[in-house]
């Protein structure tokens, strides 16, 4: 019968500075010793491109209201047969951003501005207010809890994975935008542009001006 050699006391030394190391990154990744890991001098340098002028686009549109919107994202993903804690995953999400309303003026004909022989009264007909694509803020998006199962947790440590956030942030941008049109952001662009081109036609020395949206008589 054999007996194992005794470590030598470097290295018992050198396994407990590493567990030591490693438990205090550990407590400083959990943001509970701030600050620590700036004993390791980390630093963060921007070696990005310069950026590429892809294409240009005319804007003729009048972005009359902006609505700021926050949703809260509760997406739980299952897997048949295998229970949450081996495979599956639940994120609660808060997305918050903005969505604008804008009046199209870009499609005006000649008969959609009507003005009287005595420029006096002038009669604008224009399309309804729409509802852009909405805009997620990073800086007042963020996630507030992930869940992973055994399986998720492994398989991140063995890949690289710059979506992993992609479908919640689309899922976010999908109920901005739906909370826009369940409110009334179209019908207080319509209001604003209106109160804009009113103005501008009065400056001008009209003194009856019609703004009307879509078939409205």
């Amino acid at each position: 019968m054999t007996q194992s050699r005794p470590w030598p006391w470097w290295g018992r030394l050198i396994t407990v500075a590493v567990l030591l190391v490693a438990l205090l990154w550990g407590l400083a990744g959990a943001r509970l010793l701030p600050g620590w890991t700036d004993v390791f001098g980390e630093s963060t340098k921007d070696r990005s491109g310069p950026a590429v002028l892809q294409s240009l686009q005319d804007m003729s549109r009048y972005q009359a209201a902006t609505g700021n919107f926050q949703i809260v994202i509760d997406m739980e993903k299952d897997t048949k047969y295998l229970p949450d804690a081996i495979k599956g995953s639940r994120t609660l999400y808060v997305g918050a951003g903005t969505v604008d309303a804008y009046v199209d003026l870009g499609g005006l004909e000649d008969g959609d501005v009507a003005v009287d022989e005595k420029r006096t009264s002038a009669t604008v007909r224009l399309p309804h207010a729409a509802l852009a694509r909405p805009s997620l803020d990073p800086d007042r998006s963020y996630s507030v809890s992930k869940q992973r199962g055994l399986l998720d947790r492994l398989g991140d440590v063995f890949r690289d994975n710059p979506n992993s956030e992609q479908a919640v942030q689309k899922l976010a941008v999908k109920h901005l935008g739906e909370a826009a049109r369940d409110s009334h952001l179209t019908a207080r662009a319509e209001k604003n542009t209106t109160d804009m081109l009113e103005g501008l036609l009065r400056s001008l020395g009209f003194r009856q001006v019609s703004v009307r949206y879509g078939n409205e008589p």
